[in-house]
């Protein structure tokens, strides 16, 4: 499957996370009334509702990573970049709807500093699986280290934002540290 079988499939399968996520009851864009494209950088009301924001780096590297493992799995199991980007697109669409779901957004909650988390808006789930998906073709198209840098920095500068990146997101959600917790509110 090429490239451009798989944008397209997987822009399907993004019509099909935006239906299942309206009949979960998600809101379709920001309860604030405006549209826009960028939801801020943090403790902001139109965080995750508009189409960006300070966690959309954190989709980009979803899109890195999985081209990664994808890569090293075709080893053993030979796939096109089209079903590379199909699969990757899939898992993404299954972490987006399971964000979304009660059991999360309240594990955001208690363990995290995101106390006033309440879900995404469908715009931006939207945004955040585009964001994966151009992150997965920039892996595909660059050499492997320009994957290493952007990693790094973009890790690196989120943290600086605002104390938080990817890595300190799984971290809390699977083994959340009171520490961290306090360092992130900037308690130290």
């Amino acid at each position: 499957m090429t490239l451009k079988l798989g944008i397209f499939l997987s822009i399907g399968v993004i019509l099909i996370t935006v239906i299942i996520l309206s009949v979960m009851g998600r809101v379709p864009f920001c309860e604030c009334g405006e549209i826009g494209l960028w939801g801020g950088i943090y403790l902001n009301p139109q965080m995750s509702q508009q189409l960006a924001d300070i966690y959309t780096p954190s989709h980009f590297l979803h899109g890195i990573i999985f081209f990664w493992i994808l890569y090293a799995l075709r080893k053993k199991i030979p796939m096109s970049i089209g079903v590379m980007l199909l699969i990757a697109t899939v898992v993404e669409v299954g972490w987006e709807i399971f964000e979304n779901t009660e059991f999360i957004i309240n594990r955001y909650r208690e363990v995290t500093i995101s106390f006033d988390y309440y879900g995404d808006s469908i715009y931006n789930t939207v945004g955040d699986i585009l964001f994966m998906m151009v992150g997965f073709v920039f892996a595909y198209k660059l050499p492997g280290w320009a994957s290493i840098i952007a990693f790094l920095v973009l890790e690196t500068g989120v943290l600086l934002l605002i104390r938080d990146n990817l890595t300190l997101n799984i971290l809390m959600l699977v083994y959340p540290m009171e520490a961290i917790r306090i360092w992130q509110s900037g308690g130290i």
